[in-house]
C-alpha cells in the first residue's frame, strides 16, 4: 500500500512540476503516472548499470555527474513515452533536481513516527 501511495505522489511530482517548467510537458494525470513507473523503473535497472560505468568520471567530479545521469534517464523515459517530453538535457537536469526535491518533501510527509 505504501509503495502505490510513493507511486502517486511521484505521479503528482511529475505533473506539477511539467506545468511549472518551461521545456517538460506531460498530456495528463495518467500519462504523469506512466512517468512515475516507467522513472521508477529505470532507476531500478538501467541506472545501477550507467552508474557503474561512469564511475570514474562520477569519483572525478565528486558525484556531480550523477545529475548527468539522471538527465539521461529523463531523456530515456521521454523517448519511451508518448505524451511526457523534454526539450533539453538541461531542462532535464532541473527537472531531475526539482523532482527530486519535491519528492523529497511528499515522502518525508509519509514517514510514521517511530516510538
Amino acid at each position: 500500500m505504501k509503495l502505490l501511495i510513493k507511486l502517486l505522489l511521484n505521479a503528482l511530482a511529475v505533473f506539477v512540476i511539467a506545468h511549472v517548467l518551461n521545456g517538460v510537458h506531460v498530456d495528463g494525470y495518467l500519462t504523469a503516472l506512466v512517468v512515475a513507473v516507467v522513472l521508477s523503473v529505470l532507476n531500478l535497472f538501467v541506472k545501477p548499470v550507467l552508474v557503474i560505468f561512469t564511475l570514474p568520471i562520477t569519483i572525478v567530479t565528486l558525484g556531480l555527474f550523477l545529475l548527468v545521469i539522471n538527465a539521461l534517464i529523463i531523456l530515456l523515459a521521454d523517448k519511451l513515452i508518448d505524451g511526457f517530453s523534454v526539450s533539453s538535457i538541461w531542462t532535464a537536469i532541473l527537472f531531475s533536481i526539482l523532482l527530486s526535491v519535491l519528492q523529497s518533501i511528499l515522502h518525508s510527509l509519509l514517514k510514521e513516527e517511530k516510538k
